[in-house]
């Protein structure tokens, strides 16, 4: 009988249990703790709440926690200093009221733990309250450091907890897009984004040294997100919003100063494209280097490894890495090696076909400006150009034929290609070799333009009219192209349609049609 009795009193007892903990309510509980301390138990209580299976209860009780802990930090109630463990605090020699400020320092810490896990939250509800109220607890902890300042090089911010956010928005195995795109409302406050900026080159270098290099999609697609989002202030005048407001040495402080921000910066990037990338990376960070990252770095050159890797790899990532290298040859004097032999290799007939061709077309306009280049190298550009242009639809061949004509007007010597007398018993052969790789053994001097000839008798009207150009002498000014670049089919058929055109049907229009006599009619009754 006895442990039959038993078990019914812990079932009673359970079921009593229960309905204390259905009664709980977070925010009443943190009024009773704040108001008194010997309500400091029940704490506990609204711990416990943050691990219920209820979205509703669990953000109750966040920020229910947040607004203790905020409270707590503001009245000085948390321990300052190094912590010891609670075993050590329960047997050493300590008043109640250092007793009390571990207590709840520990407490601290077990809710401070709990919110970084729920980042990883399968509700987004609940991860987004965990990241407001963590954001919360950083700039109470900041405004009330509870690490001793009184080493003079100190200065009082959360580092650690931001380092715990990061860590957890950094996820390998979850994508946290949106989770990132909230948190980047914290990154206009200048502290906030010096810190995550160190923060992610710190977690970003241990990840990867575990990886072995290997490409981690979803973990490196969430850095690119959170890095991506940093905007970076042009002037050290605009460094004034602040999380943590510094009372003494504020001026010496690094977070506060331009140039720290453009060493982090940098040394951020840095770190993450050293690391082997997933294919569809490269062109997400080709399209906001030279805008985002480049003018924002203290040595630009540093990138020069990562740019000659991208295009090295072929097709739309080296047309978008040319921007780059433009900004690194032409603004910071960068010596590449053999690079007017890459950008001819580029010139295939899949460049007229690529997303990126209008930026193409214009860097490759302005590297081809000068008119210092060899002859022959131009030379085989134009005659490449050319030879493309064959198999080239009409919207590209509108830009293309005219870029051909720039060359030859920026270097008289190329006119050659224009007229190439040739004698009766001369090969009709043509020398230039399309598929060799070097301009220089190209043979494109010793060839002609035959091909543009050949486009006069092309099937749209827009092209053989640029096409005939070429047989009158071509303009001293160069034809601006800019326009030429963004031109597609869509347009060119809206213009075509547009256009209203008086068509003749007849060279005499008939007159006397359905009368007698003289008209056809009349004709056909008179026979019968």
């Amino acid at each position: 009988m006895a442990p039959a009795k038993k078990r019914n009193v812990c079932s009673k007892t359970t079921s009593a249990n229960a309905a204390k903990k259905a009664k709980i309510d977070p925010s009443l509980q943190v009024k009773q703790i704040i108001d008194s301390r010997k309500n400091a138990n029940d704490v506990f209580d609204v711990l416990e709440c943050l691990q219920s299976e209820k979205e509703k209860e669990v953000i109750s009780a966040i920020n229910a926690c947040c607004n203790l802990f905020v409270a707590l930090l503001e009245r000085k109630d948390l321990f300052i200093g190094k912590l010891i463990d609670e075993e050590a605090m329960l047997t050493g020699e300590h008043n109640a009221q250092d007793k009390y400020s571990m207590f709840m320092r520990h407490r601290y810490n077990d809710c401070v733990e709990t919110l970084l896990e729920h980042l990883v939250h399968k509700s987004y509800g609940v991860k987004e309250c965990s990241l407001v109220a963590l954001m919360r607890l950083a700039s109470a902890e900041g405004q009330n450091p509870l690490e001793d300042l009184d080493w003079s090089e100190h200065v009082s911010f959360p580092r650690t907890l931001i380092l715990g956010v990061v860590g957890r928005l950094l996820s390998k195995a979850e994508d946290n897009t949106m989770l990132i795109s909230r948190f980047t409302e914290y990154l206009e406050m200048v502290d906030v984004r010096f810190y995550v900026m160190s923060s992610v080159r710190e977690n970003v270098g241990s990840v990867m040294v575990k990886s072995k290099g290997e490409v981690m999609p979803v973990y490196q697609n969430n850095v690119f997100t959170l890095v991506s989002s940093i905007i970076m202030p042009s002037q050290e005048s605009e460094l004034t919003n602040f999380m943590v407001k510094q009372k003494d040495k504020h001026s010496e402080w690094k977070a506060a100063k331009l140039n720290e921000h453009k060493r982090s910066f940098e040394r951020m990037w840095l770190g993450f494209l050293k690391n082997k990338l997933p294919s569809n990376m490269y062109k997400k960070i080709l399209v906001i280097l030279h805008d985002s990252i480049l003018p924002n770095m203290s040595n630009p050159t540093l990138m020069i490894d990562f740019l000659t890797a991208a295009y090295d790899v072929g097709g739309a990532i080296s047309l978008l890495a040319l921007n780059g290298l433009f900004i690194l040859i032409h603004h910071h004097n960068l010596d590449y090696p053999d690079f007017y032999k890459k950008l001819y290799n580029l010139l295939e007939p899949s460049v007229f076909h690529v997303k990126y061709r209008a930026r193409f077309f214009h860097l490759a306009n302005l590297f081809l400006s000068s008119t210092h280049l060899p002859v022959y190298l131009v030379a085989a550009f134009a005659k490449r150009l050319a030879r493309l242009a064959l198999t080239a639809p009409p919207e590209s061949l509108l830009m293309v034929l005219p870029f051909i004509y720039n060359l030859i007007r920026r270097h008289p010597s190329c006119r050659v290609l224009i007229h190439r007398p040739t004698t009766a018993d001369e090969s009709c052969e043509d020398p230039y070799l399309m598929d060799e790789e070097d301009p220089i053994l190209s043979h494109a001097l010793e060839s002609s333009l035959w091909e543009i000839k050949t486009l006069q008798s092309h099937y749209h009207p827009d092209v053989t009219r640029v096409a005939l150009k070429i047989n009158k002498p071509l303009s001293v000014p160069e034809e601006d192209i800019d326009e030429l670049l963004e031109i597609t089919n869509f347009e060119l058929m809206e213009r075509d349609l547009k256009a209203t055109k008086n068509v003749p049907l007849e060279f005499e229009p008939a007159k006397k049609l359905l009368q007698g006599g003289g008209g056809i009619l009349g004709q056909h009754f008179c026979l019968e």
